[in-house]
């Protein structure tokens, strides 16, 4: 933002200023009148592109993804009360997936402070445990100290949302004495010498390690590095919980993700190996399958665990060795280090074979339209660079399982379950890369979750493709209904609308497909299209997840 030379320099005015010193370069909002000084801020000059949402919870999905794409914090604007409440479940996500993001509120007046005004709400209470960091400026001259601090610790360590209340007067105030400070960067700790000199002898004492990647502070370099270093020793990586896209799947070490419906063949590798090495993620419920796949006290398994943030080393699990280090600095210390004391393993290769394996789509269809044949014909129609992004749902399993999530950044899908991301996600994706295919992938229930951001993506001309893949119910939970409970159906059921058509009232191009000869057509037909498109597919509700469970094999059982 250009500041203005002959004018008296408004508190909302510095904070844009601010914001554009730190690298923001886009934020997401929902317009709000207890911020409308930030929003005439931002008119300003074009420093700072303003994306308009349809809502909040949209807004802030959409700062929590740009976060994830550019390890710079993705930054969102709401109001007070209802629109605060909306955003909170995009900072959730942010919290649980580790990702930077500022979300800023729009708040009372300070003279009306704890008087529980209109739509009043002690956010550092509310967003405290949600957060890395939640306070509020009342001090106008101290904006640039908040946002450099908010920036540094959205960043830092274990990277996180960040909340900041801005009181509505306060953005009034003009004539401040204080100019922007300099753009934070991230701590680069490297790992120390003498612990990556025992783990290296760990690994050459071990018989069968493997190791597990990917989270918090993960990035290109990290990527890049880890390969050569997996690679070089032979060592099988397998990818946390929607990480996939943290090591290149053609390396011929790469064994898999972890997750929900992982390959057998690696979950049996990981319980039986004697070393497990994780770099960059928490261990957390999903990718430890409830924390049985790997035990917090792992008898008869050596843990070595590297984390940019001491506080979640030794916070669930009994470390052997834990190195406090930036995943991209151990990384590159790790490729360079080789003392010639690891003997080549063949277990990468093996785990990388049992992955492709488990990877190639079956050649028969056993359904009208047939997810696993769905995504033969994704692989051969999109580009394997595709951004893919998704909320939660038993549709994303075949795209998890089947789709080769080759570039970086490629995978955009929330850890902590969040339905409705994936349209938001798409949009911030599509904005961010506009020369990549973006697509968004959907369930039904999923999709109805945030669709109105089509608007969004149709009014800045995101050039994305969406997939809603329609069984009228709310599958994963009809999952574990008729798991738990055979036969007896509640609450799962939805009468869904035309998304086709509802997709043309966007201005989208759009198709519906009953079959797997509809879907390839109508995916190379999207494929010729520019622009936000549609592909509204029927499927069955009698194939519930990429595993091979259906409700009847459910009730059987």
């Amino acid at each position: 933002m250009k500041l203005p030379a002959d004018s008296p320099l408004t508190a909302a005015q510095l904070l844009v200023a601010c914001l554009a010193e730190q690298g923001c370069d886009r934020v997401f909002t929902v317009p709000g009148e207890s911020f409308l000084p930030v929003l005439d801020a931002l008119a300003d000059g074009d420093a700072i592109d303003v994306v308009t949402c349809r809502q909040e919870g949209g807004a802030a999905f959409m700062a929590c993804a740009d976060g994830a794409m550019r390890m710079q914090p993705g930054v969102a604007f709401v109001t007070r009360g209802p629109g605060a409440t909306n955003a909170s479940i995009g900072v959730h996500v942010a919290m649980q997936d580790s990702q930077p993001m500022i979300l800023f509120i729009g708040d009372v007046d300070r003279t009306m402070r704890d008087r529980e005004g209109f739509q009043e709400m002690d956010f550092a209470a509310f967003f405290g445990p949600i957060c890395k960091w939640a306070s509020r400026i009342d001090d106008p001259a101290r904006i640039p100290e908040y946002v450099a601090r908010a920036c540094s610790t959205a960043i830092a360590g274990r990277p996180g949302p960040v909340v900041l209340a801005l009181p509505e007067d306060m953005l009034h105030e003009a004539d401040i004495a204080a100019a922007p400070r300099p753009a934070v960067v991230r701590p680069a700790q490297p790992p120390c010498p003498d612990a990556l000199s025992a783990l290296m002898a760990m690994i050459g004492d071990a018989a069968a390690p493997v190791a597990i990647v990917g989270g918090a502070g993960w990035h290109e370099k990290a990527r890049t590095h880890f390969t050569t270093f997996a690679e070089r020793i032979g060592l099988p990586v397998a990818t946390a919980f929607r990480r996939q896209d943290a090591l290149p799947p053609s390396s011929p070490v790469y064994a898999g993700n972890l997750g929900y419906g992982p390959n057998p063949k690696l979950v049996s590798r990981i319980k039986e190996a004697d070393l497990v090495l994780v770099v960059g993620a928490r261990l957390g419920e999903a990718t430890t399958d409830g924390y049985t796949l790997i035990t917090p006290d792992h008898a008869g398994q050596v843990l070595v665990h590297v984390y940019p943030d001491p506080e979640e080393l030794g916070r669930v699990y009994r470390t052997d060795l834990a190195i406090c280090a930036d995943p991209a600095e151990f990384s590159e210390s790790a490729a360079l280090w080789d003392d010639g004391s690891i003997i080549t393993f063949d277990a990468g290769a093996q785990a990388h074979a049992e992955w492709r394996e488990w990877n190639t789509p079956r050649e028969e269809a056993l359904f009208p339209l047939d997810l696993a044949r769905a995504l033969a014909s994704a692989r051969e129609l999109l580009p394997t660079d595709s951004i893919i992004c998704n909320g939660a749902g038993n549709f994303s399993g075949w795209w998890h399982r089947y789709w080769p999530y080759a570039g970086f950044p490629s995978q955009l899908a929330p850890t902590a379950g969040a339905m409705g991301y994936g349209i938001p996600a798409a949009v911030a994706a599509a904005l961010r890369f506009p020369e990549r295919c973006v697509l968004a992938v959907c369930g039904d229930g999923d999709f109805l979750m945030n669709a109105q951001e089509l608007a969004t993506a149709a009014q800045h001309g995101a050039n994305l493709l969406v997939i809603v893949f329609d069984n009228s119910a709310y599958g994963t939970i009809r999952m574990h209904q008729e798991r738990e409970y055979p036969g007896r159906v509640s609450a799962t059921r939805l009468a869904n609308p035309d998304f086709a058509m509802m997709g043309r009232s966007y201005g989208a191009w759009s198709a519906t497909a009953r079959t797997n000869a509809d879907f390839e057509e109508a995916l190379r037909e999207a494929m010729q299209h520019d622009g936000l498109r549609l592909i509204h597919c029927l499927t069955d509700i009698e194939q519930l997840s990429a595993g091979g469970a259906t409700i009847s094999g459910l009730r059987r059982a």
